[in-house]
């Protein structure tokens, strides 16, 4: 038996390198996590964009879950968004009727996401938004943001978080592109960084 002795620097093996992720492709996504909206509702918004680094590039691997009120402002409180398969366990995906507002889903290898849901209605003095959290890698802590929707401009204007941002606003409202597809880009630091929140 040959044991190595570790009391000098110079042999002293080197710390195997660390990431904190991300380790959550196998369990975290899952089918129809995008599919936020019962199926073939009529009011169905799409909001898409991609999660950017600091250097505007793509993150393939972000994970992206989304949470909005109904329309009317309510939150809600439906059970079981998603069905499993009785025989193995796994996910066979939304119910398709009760709407849940909440979603996840991964971007692709572009860097691209999206979700079809009921555009949100307002809650309280807040104008209507999508809460957002974002897992990437690189970090530590996940990040919390908010997608306003264009269209109301007065309650946009009088949003409290809003009017607290400033300048940088205009990181938390998603581009009409057509008729109920919104963009919203997420960049997670450099310039045009998203505002991200802290919840104390």
């Amino acid at each position: 038996m040959t044991t190595t002795d570790t009391s000098s620097p110079d042999q002293v093996p080197p710390t195997p390198s660390h990431t904190v992720g991300p380790f959550y492709g196998y369990a975290l996504p899952f089918r129809g996590g995008e599919d936020i909206a019962p199926l073939g509702h009529p009011d169905t918004i799409t909001v898409h964009g991609y999660v950017l680094d600091g250097a505007g590039d793509p993150l393939p691997d972000a994970l992206i879950e989304l949470w909005g009120p109904r329309p009317d402002g309510s939150v809600p409180r439906v059970d079981g968004s998603m069905r499993r398969d009785p025989a193995d366990g796994g996910h066979l995906g939304r119910n398709g009727v009760e709407f849940t507002g909440w979603g996840r889903v991964q971007t692709d290898a572009d860097g691209h996401w999206y979700v079809r849901t009921l555009r949100p209605g307002a809650r309280g003095r807040s104008a209507p938004y999508l809460g957002v959290c974002v897992f990437a890698r690189g970090l530590l802590v996940h990040l919390f943001t908010r997608i306003y929707l264009p269209g109301d401009e007065a309650a946009l204007a009088a949003d409290p978080l809003l009017t607290r941002v400033g300048e940088r606003r205009d990181t938390l409202i998603a581009g009409e592109e057509t008729d109920g597809t919104y963009r919203f880009d997420i960049r997670l630091q450099g310039e045009g960084e998203t505002v991200f929140l802290e919840f104390q």
